[in-house]
């Protein structure tokens, strides 16, 4: 049974920056892909951000490249979304999400495992 846990949300400003970490146990450590899905209220959820982690491709929605960074450190079982610049559109519930497979889907449909979500606030 996978489990993911997010920690990391918070209010800030905008143009400050705010590093979101998730914690992954159980997970198979091959062939697995993990990604943070956001959802703003009243908006479908978007892929923000995942990586593959066999071969460590990355993927960004357009609205975050440049700004947005994820990355794993496998010594303590933990994904992170380093997110700077930010801005009051970035403001959601920020969830961690995965699924074994080949790739990572775009859709965020297609994740199977959740965490309980961590809400990132950004004011003007």
């Amino acid at each position: 049974q996978v489990q993911l846990v997010e920690s990391g949300g918070g209010s800030v400003q905008a143009g400050r920056s705010l590093r979101l970490s998730c914690v992954v146990s159980g997970r198979a450590w091959s062939s697995y892909c993990l990604g943070w899905i956001r959802q703003a209220p009243g908006k479908e959820r978007e892929a923000v951000a995942t990586l593959h982690i066999t071969d460590g491709t990355t993927t960004y929605a357009d609205s975050v490249k440049g700004r947005f960074t994820i990355s794993q450190d496998n010594t303590k079982n933990t994904l992170y979304l380093q997110m700077n610049s930010l801005k009051p559109e970035d403001t959601a519930m920020y969830y961690c999400a995965g699924l074994t497979g080949p790739y990572c889907p775009t859709s965020p449909r297609l994740f199977l495992h959740w965490g309980q979500g961590t809400q990132v606030t950004v004011s003007s």
